[in-house]
């Protein structure tokens, strides 16, 4: 009866379902037990730490069993529903949320044993040191914490002992990677107390262990890739790599670029292993290494740590690639500054020769792309070798500059002879084609066509006269960076004429600066500026003539000229020795100030201070002759000394003719301090060091002072009587009316002479 009741209700479907509902309360009891269970035991095991594996296992093995079950039931559960859907939607809705409630806690406990898991397995990794292993099943852990944390409804007291543990496990773990790079990878440095020279760097060594690696395996040991994998899996290799590359870099890469006088030593030791040592060559003399040498050198280094280190794989790239990443533009920036700026010729003519340099530069960037350590097209070494001609000109122009400037900022007063027949040592120019047809097309109707009267031989060149030693050498400078600009790359000849340009354009803004006190103080230098502009200025009109049809096209049509410089140094030639006039004529009236006006001059003190003040006169003048001597031009020295000595007498003139008395007495003491000027003035006429040439000059002073023949009259007047003034004068037509209008000789009169008759008849005479 039993059996039949029973089957009655199964095929209806109810016995099932009470069944079903008694299997899932039992199972839910069953759940929560089980999950008492397993976190009593995770408790003892990560927040108690007390031991319990034996039972640990048990508890995994049950909630793999009553997990099986789940799904059985859960199978069971959905295959009944969708065949009664449509009747036991209500009914197996409040089952379904239980089975997923304790779904929910069943994966939580499988995340659990997942985790208990992992670190099991790394513990023994590490303890076997197989690293990539023992990292990898951290990353599986720390997977299942993070699954853990991401539960809603997760609410587990033990998170933060899982989580704690980890964080133990990985540094542990960071630690131990951490002390086998320290003993496969050994630097040697120098104290960070001693200074970065040569004799520290001899100290530097680098030791790549072999230990645990057989002899006949080529590349890095099994335990260093073992250990450089598992520190990229944790995420600590580029720190590591990068401490690792700047130690290389500063204290081997860069000595090795920057001291020709050391080398790498590379030794295989079967106790220590490839030990990288720095040493001196003894021999080297040399004050920059060749870039051969420099590649020759780094290519040592690289390639026996790409053998003994860098060659593992990381992902999908290589560890060279990521020490490349990190080194390369520096260690490129170094090369360049320190030995390839260095090894740019310094004549055109060795340009050709470079070919070799770039040829050895591509060799050093290929061997590196071997070894992975570029990526690409990383070409700025080989980029910078190419664009040599640019470098070239760039180093030219600034080394033609700094040199100008040396020269313009030197000592002025070293000078040297310029003569009429002096010449440029221009260089001799190949004519250029077009030129040649011209000559050879004026030779076929060859017409003589010459003018009877010819230009002198000296026709257009500088007169005699010393220019500084140093402007010769600047226009020297300019003819040799003008000569390299022929035959040049059309950029290379414009960075080098503009370059000329550019130290003439100098020359006027930093000499006048540079030296405007003593310009000023000393009329020796003043003169020998006013040569110096004029010598420039003189060369300037025909420097563009002479290399204009050599230059580019782009330079030769309109802009190969420097004629448009001259009017500037003309005029500051002569500004600076006019500035010295005026100084020099201020002296003078300063001088002639301090003689009371030639009034009551038999006053000893008035005449002593009157006769000083004409002295101190000459003397200047003499001064300034024996300055100027042999140093300005003939025509100039004469114009100027001409010009201070008119000043002078102008001066005196002008003083005595204010004179309204004049005793016999005075005139005679104006005559005694007046005759010195005439007797000695010539004299101050000594262009030239031979004393016998300077004779012409000296009897042609009426040339050179406007007033000389003035004064000469007046000083005769001083001792003249009333006729011999009258006879001077001769009706306006005497040597006296030239000098002087008839007022002023009245004025004379009326202060040399007293009121009487014959003072009156004379003075009608004058009209």
């Amino acid at each position: 009866m039993a059996s039949f009741v029973t089957e009655v209700l199964a095929s209806s479907g109810k016995l099932e379902k009470e069944d079903l509902s008694c299997k899932i309360s039992k199972l839910s009891r069953k759940v929560e037990d089980t999950k008492e269970e397993v976190c009593e035991m995770i408790n003892k095991k990560y927040n108690d730490f007390l031991p319990s594996l034996q039972g640990s296992e048990e508890l995994m093995l049950e909630v793999d069993e009553v997990s099986k079950e789940m799904d059985v039931l859960k199978n069971c559960i959905e295959m009944e529903v969708q065949q009664n859907v449509h009747v036991a939607v209500a009914e197996y809705a409040k089952l379904k949320q239980q089975l997923e409630k304790n779904t929910v806690i069943i994966t939580m406990l499988g995340h659990l044993k997942e985790f208990h898991s992992a670190m099991e397995e790394s513990n023994k990794a590490l303890h076997d040191k197989k690293y990539v292993v023992a990292a990898n099943q951290l990353q599986r852990a720390k997977a299942t914490v993070d699954s853990l944390k991401g539960w809603k409804t997760s609410q587990l007291p033990l998170l933060s002992a899982l989580s704690s543990e980890l964080t133990v496990q990985r540094e542990n773990l960071i630690y131990h990677l951490g002390d086998e790079w320290k003993r496969l990878v050994i630097w040697r440095l120098p104290s960070s107390k001693e200074p970065a020279d040569l004799k520290s760097f001899l100290k530097v060594e680098l030791n790549l262990s072999h230990s645990g690696s057989k002899d006949k395996e080529p590349g890095p040991p099994a335990v260093l890739c073992s250990v450089l994998q598992a520190l990229a899996v944790q995420g600590d290799l580029q720190h590591k790599i990068k401490l690792f590359s700047q130690v290389l870099l500063k204290n081997m890469l860069k000595p090795l670029v920057m001291f020709p006088s050391l080398s790498v030593r590379v030794t295989e030791q079967q106790e220590k292993g490839t030990v990288l040592a720095l040493q001196s060559l003894e021999e080297s003399q040399e004050e920059r290494s060749t870039p051969s040498q420099v590649y020759s050198k780094l290519l040592l280094v690289l390639t026996t740590l790409h053998s003994h280190l860098l060659d593992v794989s990381i992902g999908d790239k290589k560890l060279s690639a990521i020490v490349g990443e990190l080194i390369w533009e520096e260690i490129s920036r170094c090369i360049i500054h320190e030995c390839l700026l260095y090894s740019i010729p310094n004549n055109s003519s060795q340009l050709e020769k470079y070919s070799a340099v770039i040829k050895d530069t591509e060799e050093f960037e290929k061997s590196l792309k071997e070894m992975e350590y570029l990526q690409g097209d990383s070409t700025d070494l080989l980029k910078y070798s190419q664009d040599v001609n640019c470098h070239f000109a760039r180093k030219k122009c600034k080394d033609v500059i700094v040199a100008a400037r040396k020269l313009m900022t030197s000592e002025m007063h070293n000078t040297v002879k310029i003569t009429p027949d002096y010449k440029l040592r221009l260089p001799k120019l190949p004519a250029p084609a077009s030129e040649q047809k011209v000559k050879q097309e004026s030779r076929k109707d060859e017409v003589t066509m010459e003018n009877s009267k010819q230009l002198s031989a000296w026709s257009l060149c500088l007169p005699a006269c010393r220019i500084s030693e140093s402007v010769q050498q600047l226009m020297e400078l300019a003819l040799n960076t003008l000569c390299e600009s022929v035959g040049s790359s059309t950029q290379c000849a414009l960075q080098l004429f503009f370059t000329v340009r550019n130290v003439f354009q100098l020359f006027d803004d930093v000499v006048p600066t540079y030296h405007k006190e003593n310009l000023l103080k000393f009329p020796h230098l003043a003169a020998i500026q006013h040569n110096n502009c004029m010598y420039l200025a003189h060369h300037l009109l025909t420097l563009g003539h002479h290399f204009r049809a050599h230059l580019p096209p782009l330079i030769s049509e309109g802009v190969a000229t420097f004629v448009d410089m001259v009017p500037g140094f003309r005029k500051l030639g002569a500004q600076c020795f006019l500035a010295q006039m005026h100084v020099q004529r201020a002296e003078l009236l300063e001088r002639l100030s301090t003689a009371h006006n030639f009034c009551n001059l038999d006053d000893e003190d008035n005449y002593i201070a009157a006769n000083k003040a004409v002295r101190q006169v000459i003397h200047q003048l003499k001064q300034l002759g024996t300055v100027w001597q042999d140093v300005l031009p003939v025509g100039i020295y004469c114009k100027a000394m001409g010009n201070l000595l008119n000043t002078a007498i102008t001066e005196v003139i002008a003083k005595i003719m204010m004179l309204e008395d004049i005793s016999s007495e005075d005139g005679e003491h104006l005559h005694t301090l007046c005759q010195p000027l005439i007797e000695e003035g010539p004299l101050v006429f000594i262009p030239l060091a031979e004393e016998n040439k300077n004779r012409k000059y000296q009897e042609e002073v009426p040339l050179y002072v406007r007033k000389w023949s003035t004064f000469k009259e007046l000083v005769i007047v001083l001792r003249a009587n009333l006729q011999e003034i009258v006879d001077r004068w001769a009706d306006r037509k005497g040597p006296l009316a030239v000098e002087f209008s008839s007022s002023e000789v009245k004025n004379l009169i009326r202060a040399l002479f007293q009121n009487t008759e014959r003072r009156a008849v004379a003075l009608t005479k004058i009209k």
